[in-house]
């Protein structure tokens, strides 16, 4: 019993797209670029299938809300002149002990309440979490200190805030972020 072959002959087509694939690459050494196909008779052969035409591409609407800058961080002699007591924070949040609804609604009333009153650097504490107790997954420690980054970052939010760092040791180091806020418009 011989086995046959079961290998198909390319349309003419897949030929012309090889070809065309052939060209455009250096064969390799000792190797011979495949012939060009002979161009076929097409009233000889069967109606090709009509390509269905792409669907039109819709340029994107644009944006009402011109879109903001990307957080940036706070500026080093900023961060120095903290560090070294020659500067300090306009207004402090503590959020230790809050849940996180209630320190999110807690920290969006401050940051408001902040820009209104002029204040460009303000001190948000979130805690460092601590080690959690006992094995249970459901009391997750440090979860303020996870997300109010995270807050900071969304976009109802961006409206205030220009960027944030990690406060330096004297205001709380890992538990705690330095927050730059854009000034209100319309204020001078």
């Amino acid at each position: 019993m011989t086995k046959k072959s079961r290998t198909r002959q390319l349309s003419p087509e897949e030929k012309r797209l090889w070809s065309h694939v052939a060209r455009h690459v250096k064969p390799m050494a000792g190797k011979r670029l495949p012939p060009e196909p002979e161009p076929e008779d097409r009233t000889a052969t069967a109606p090709a299938r009509p390509i269905a035409a792409p669907a039109p591409v819709l340029a994107p609407l644009p944006s009402l809300k011109p879109a903001l800058p990307p957080l940036a961080p706070v500026e080093r002699r900023t961060l120095q002149a903290l560090r070294r007591g020659r500067r300090d924070v306009d207004s402090v949040i503590d959020l230790h002990g809050m849940r996180q609804e209630e320190a999110h609604f807690a920290l969006l009333r401050f940051l408001h309440r902040a820009q209104g009153s002029g204040h460009g650097l303000v001190l948000v504490i979130t805690g460092k979490g601590g080690a959690a107790v006992g094995s249970s997954l459901v009391e997750e420690r440090g979860v303020l200190r996870r997300m109010v980054p995270h807050w900071l970052r969304l976009p109802d939010l961006r409206a205030l805030v220009i960027g944030f760092e990690e406060a330096s040791p004297q205001h709380g180091g890992s538990g705690a972020l330095y927050v730059r806020l854009r000034r209100r418009r319309g204020a001078g």
